[in-house]
Order: C-alpha cells, then structure tokens, then sequence
C-alpha cells in the first residue's frame, strides 16, 4: 500500500453520519401538523409553520443555539470607576435567537389571543414553541415568562393597557433604556427566596407604599430570572400578606431602578439563559391585583407557564431522538445501517412512543386554552391534566436524552455534538414551577377543590380511550381514592393519569398502531427499566417512518 493510500486511511472521514442540519423541523414532523381539535386548518398558520420549520432547522439556526451555550451570559455589577452597572451581557447569537422569537410571536399569544382573530393564539403558537425548543431552550425562558405576566397583568387593567401595547409589538429590543422608548418588551419574575422554595409563604422581602398603587420594595430573591427583561412580577409582603407588584427594570427618568444584582448562578445546563439572585434597594414596584393576595394573583401565571414547560420538553425529546435518527440511518455496523437493526429500532420506537404521546398532549394542553373561557370540559381538563402532564412528561425527557446519546455511542458523550447540551437541559423544565412532589400535590389540591372537574375529565379519557378507557378510569378511580387516605400515594396517580391523557391525546393524533403500541406497553403496568422493550407485536420499523418521514 502506498503512503498516499495509508494517509487516505487515517486522515479520510468515513461511516460518520452528515452535521444535523437542513431538515425542516415542522414539516417532518405529522403530529404537529395534525388538526388537533378538528377545527380546521388554518392555511396561513400552517405556512407560517412550515416556513418556520425550515428557518428553524438550517444550520446557521442551531449553530445560534451552540453558540449562546458556549458564551455564556456575563454579569457587570459596576463600572470602571465604581458606579453599579447591573447589567448582564449576552453574546449576539442569544439576540439572534430572542429576535426570532419575538418575530415569530412566541412571547405575545396571551396578549393576541384576548384580540380580535386570537381564537387559536395558543395553538398556533405552541407549535411554533415546539420547533425554536429543538434549537436552543434557555432564551425561552424569557419568552415564556413574557408569554404568561399578561395573564397575571389582567388583574391589573391600567398596568396591562400600558404593558399588553408593548408585549404585542414583535420587536425585541435589547437596548437598555425605560421600557416606553424601546420597539418591544419581555418580563421577567422574582418569586423565590433562600428560605423558601415553593413555599412563597415564607417570602420576607417586604413593600412599602408611597402613594396610590406606587411602593419600594426592599429584600432579596435568591432566584431572579432574566434579568435583562424590562420589568418584573415580584412578590412582596405588606402587612396583609404576599402581594404581587410589577417592577420595570428602568424607571420611566430614565434611573435605574434599585435591583443589585448579586451573582449569576452557575446551573447544570441552561447555559444560554442568565438566572440571577437580586438585592432590593428601594426599588419601585406598582401593585398589581388586590394586597394580600399576590399568591393568588401569581396563580394566573402557572398554567401557560407549565405547559410550555410541557412543550419544551416533549420538544426536547423530539430533538435528541431526531438526532439519534439521524445518525442511526447515516452509520453501519456489522454490515448494515444502524437503523436497520431491529435492536436499534425498537429502541428508538419505543422512546418515539413517550415523545409522541407527549408531544400530543402538550398540544392538546395549548389547545384547551384557547378554549378554556367557553368550554367548561377544555377548562376542567387544564386544571385537572396540567400538574399531571408537567410531572410525566418533564420526568421522560431526562431518560430520552440518556438513551438517545447512547445511539450516538461516544460520538454523543462529546461536546462537539448537540446531545450533551441536550442531555444538561433535560432536568430544568422537571424543577421550573413545581418539581414532581408540588405537580402531585398541585393534583391532589385540583382534585379536592373541584371534584366534578376530576370526574369530568375522567369521563372524557374513557370516552377518547375507547376499549381501553373503561379499565384505565378504574385503575384512576382506585388511585384517586387511595390518594384521600394517604398523600404519600400521589405520585402513582399522578403518573397513571398522565399516561392515560397522553394515550388518548396520541389516539387522537396518530394511526391507531402507534396510538395501540403506546396504549398496550405503557397503560398495561408491565416491568420496564429502560428503552428498546418492544416486543415483535410492534411495527418498530413503521413507527419511525411514520414519526421521521423526511431521513
């Protein structure tokens, strides 16, 4: 042999699959183009969708979503000579990210869909929140706190007139200056303090008023998120209790508003996104909602909130098994493409059942706010399933991305790749408002205060489940009452619920061999510790052309 030809040999890439990239990540994808609801596509949602897609899926994209991991956020507490700065610089790729979003209106639904034309605001603009969250999670953190202070602002008319105007502008604006001279705005939230996690009982950073609705507020929240928005709902206590205020960044004199920022804190992943922890020194806030009921008041928040956590996490899914797919069906082993071994195959369907059942649900959770203020059964059915959705589907897409970065083998362990940064993001969406014992209790609370809802949403999934619906309603039955006696128990309902949701959310949306595989393996209580447990009974091969149709 030559030394050209051994050179050739080592230098020369060869059985390693293509970049990731060029795949259009909602035309691939038959379930986010499902006529969820049977209400009829909107062709120019769908086309706005689908270009989406294709935006969202180019190489320059998800090279944005490396590049705002590996430059992380940077905190300046003070200038050269001294002065308090309390400014965090992000690297332009973040910026990039933050103005597709905004362009694409993933901040504003809840804004839109109180306008005329908003009936499928929430829908329409989960699934493009599905797509941006398969290239880069950590700048929606913003948008989704964005996305939910205007449902918290409805208790606040003349705030909201004021606020709404400027959260639907599709304009972001990273300049920092008082919100009313910039083209767009985004909110952020302080809720937690060192004392107290979801125990916003505990808070003891307190509010003083000076006049009217105007107050100072003065104290600490160990977790402050995006701090560059232009204001914040912070919970303060006066006198009555806990009591919600909305605190600009940037007072309208253009002073900066008294938030010293302490530290950036240094999470697991999440890398792009700047999460701070935040002294109050006189900072100004105006009340929002009635005093003393700032909890109640944050409520308004949670389910927009949790259900893009839901989404977020069923995307994530979606892009670390895509990946796997990708690089499955571009490598040979052992004489054949990877994907052609039926191990292979089972394992990435029997993942791409949890993703798509999951991803439905979270769909179907969008879909019923939009129709929450008119449907009492879309109502019953957010407050009942969103607790239960957030706990099992944020918990599965920690194991998917575990064993989706098992298909790459090494090539998945390194940096180089997307499925690390995937992997490190998986945990967050389980811990961001409510881990999976306050997603339990949130439930068994749901179900305490309006049983009939509980009841009702029970009677839908037997109807939706068909054959398999009366069986899985008295496995719930008997959960739920083993629940009233031993709260410790609220874990196994929780997930038996969620599993019986998603059944049927899937069966709406897919073949009825995906929905029955997904239905038969997970809804019959068998012994499972991992992926890849399909039996020959399942087309796995089927499942994954009719998921990926586009390799």
């Amino acid at each position: 042999m030559d030394k050209v030809s051994q050179a050739t040999m080592t230098t020369g890439v060869i059985n390693q699959a293509p970049p990731y990239c060029g795949y259009n990540l909602a035309e691939s994808d038959p379930i986010l183009l499902a006529d969820l609801g049977g209400t009829g596509s909107n062709d120019s949602a769908r086309e706005e969708l689908i270009k989406f897609g294709e935006q969202c899926g180019a190489a320059d994209a998800l090279d944005l979503g490396r590049l705002a991991n590996v430059n992380e956020p940077v905190l300046k507490t003070h200038d050269p000579y001294g002065r308090r700065l309390d400014v965090v610089e992000f690297h332009p790729s973040y910026h990039a990210l933050m103005r597709r979003s905004f362009e694409a209106g993933l901040h504003s639904a809840s804004v839109e869909s109180m306008e005329p034309g908003g009936e499928r605001a929430f829908y329409n603009r989960a699934r493009k929140y599905f797509v941006m969250s398969q290239v880069e999670g950590g700048h929606l953190c913003p948008v989704t706190m964005t996305n939910a202070s205007a449902m918290a602002l409805t208790q606040a008319p003349e705030l909201a007139k004021v606020w709404n105007e400027r959260i639907l502008s599709r304009k972001y604006d990273q300049r920092f200056r008082p919100a009313s001279q910039k083209m767009g705005a985004s909110l952020g939230m302080g809720m937690t303090e060192k004392q107290g996690g979801s125990d916003l009982r505990q808070i003891i950073t307190r509010a003083e008023k000076v006049s009217d609705d105007t107050y100072v507020i003065n104290g600490h929240k160990w977790f402050f998120s995006a701090p560059m928005c232009d204001a914040f709902l912070v919970l303060a206590k006066l006198e009555e209790g806990p009591t919600c205020f909305l605190v600009p960044r940037i007072l309208e004199t253009g002073e900066v508003n008294g938030l010293d920022f302490q530290r950036l804190k240094n999470k697991l992943g999440n890398k792009s996104n700047a999460s701070s922890e935040v002294e109050f020194n006189n900072a100004v806030g105006f009340l929002v909602g009635e005093v003393g009921k700032g909890i109640k008041t944050i409520l308004k928040m949670v389910t927009p909130t949790r259900v893009d956590c839901c989404i977020g996490s069923s995307a994530l899914m979606r892009a670390a098994i895509s990946r796997a797919v990708h690089h499955t069906s571009n490598r040979s082993a052992f004489g054949a493409r990877l994907i052609e071994k039926p191990l292979m195959q089972r394992v990435l369907a029997d993942m791409s059942l949890d993703m798509a059942a999951s991803e439905a649900l979270a769909l179907k959770l969008s879909h019923c706010m939009d129709l929450e203020g008119e449907d009492s059964q879309a109502a019953d059915f957010l407050r009942i399933i969103t607790p239960a959705a957030k706990y099992w589907i944020c918990k599965s897409a920690e194991n998917v991305a575990a064993e989706a970065m098992e298909c790459l083998g090494g090539n998945g362990y390194v940096e180089d790749h997307d499925m690390a940064r995937i992997y490190r993001e998986a945990p967050v969406n389980s811990i961001w408002e409510g881990s999976g014992n306050i997603m339990a209790l949130d439930l068994l609370r749901a179900m305490h205060r309006t049983p009939d809802s509980f009841m009702n949403v029970l009677g839908m999934l037997e109807a939706d489940l068909g054959p398999a619906g009366k069986v899985s309603v008295e496995v719930l039955q008997a959960a739920a009452r083993t629940c009233l006696e031993d709260e410790g128990g609220a874990r196994l309902l929780t997930e038996q619920l969620a599993i019986t949701a998603a059944a049927a959310a899937l069966k709406e949306v897919a073949p009825p061999a995906i929905a029955n595989a997904f239905i038969e393996t997970r809804m019959a209580g068998q012994w499972r510790s991992s992926y890849g447990m399909l039996d020959a009974r399942y087309d796995a091969k089927g499942i994954l052309e009719w998921l990926y149709p586009i390799k």
